[in-house]
């Protein structure tokens, strides 16, 4: 009884091996194949800090009163104290003074008029540029306050899109050196960039249309993020592009899942 009830057991556990083995073989075979992409989301930085609410200036004009009240007194108000002592004992009719010291250095006052009149003359830049007035998109030079990001038209099937720059990933590459190479092959080496790190920092899958599918269901991007240092798109690599604010992006990415998959990446 004990040799049958082993045997049994070794029968079952036999059926179980040969369907697990079958059953992965038929997984390993029906798994889908993706191709993997390189996507890069450069940001152009704020050059200037965004202006003031009427808020925020009521308390930044607070903050500036209680340093006030709260600091010693500068060089150059102590000067000026005693340049005022000086001119009162002059007047009183005190002979203890040098009177041709006091009389040929440069006062306090002095020197507060002379700033204030160059003060006057200084001109403070605009915000706006002459790009911000013809709302020239290729340039980086506008919207000055704001994070700019960067998009390119490229050809997807039969259409062209705006869209991150994106390429897919070759034999032996690393995800990183993908994304650096995508960039140059798309956007020229006019165009210098810092990148963050070498994990993806978000991530978007698409479908093939079934009539392009070739054993590969679609592609996989992978999105590095990397801010701009100095320069520009070569126009002569690429002709359609733009430097695009966040409030601007949906309007420019017409799929929503993309649009969906680069929100989660901004910020």
């Amino acid at each position: 009884m004990y040799r049958t009830a082993t045997l049994s057991l070794i029968n079952g556990l036999h059926c179980n091996v040969k369907l697990t083995t079958r059953y992965l073989s038929l997984s390993v075979k029906t798994a889908e194949k993706w191709n993997l992409y390189a996507g890069v989301l450069v940001e152009r930085l704020p050059v200037v800090s965004k202006e003031l609410n009427s808020l925020e200036k009521e308390f930044k004009e607070y903050l500036l009163r209680v340093e006030f009240e709260k600091s010693l007194k500068s060089n150059h108000e102590v000067q000026h104290e005693r340049d005022l002592k000086q001119a009162e004992l002059l007047k009183e009719g005190h002979v203890g003074l040098d009177l041709d010291e006091t009389i040929a250095k440069q006062t306090a006052q002095d020197l507060k008029d002379a700033y204030t009149e160059e003060f006057k003359q200084f001109k403070l830049a605009s915000r706006k540029t002459i790009d911000d007035k013809t709302n020239n998109e290729m340039s980086t030079n506008r919207c000055l306050e704001d994070t700019l990001y960067l998009l390119i038209s490229q050809k997807l099937g039969k259409n062209e899109y705006f869209l991150l720059p994106q390429g897919p990933r070759l034999e032996g590459e690393t995800m990183r050196q993908a994304a650096e190479r995508v960039l140059r092959e798309k956007c020229g080496n006019q165009m210098k960039v810092r990148f963050y790190g070498n994990a993806p920092c978000g991530f978007y899958k698409y479908k093939y249309p079934k009539s392009m599918r070739d054993q590969i269901i679609g592609a996989k991007v992978f999105f590095y993020r990397a801010s701009l240092l100095a320069g520009n798109v070569d126009k002569n690599v690429t002709e359609k592009y733009g430097w695009i604010r966040t409030e601007a992006l949906e309007g420019k990415l017409n799929n929503s899942s993309y649009m969906q998959s680069v929100q989660k990446i901004i910020f």
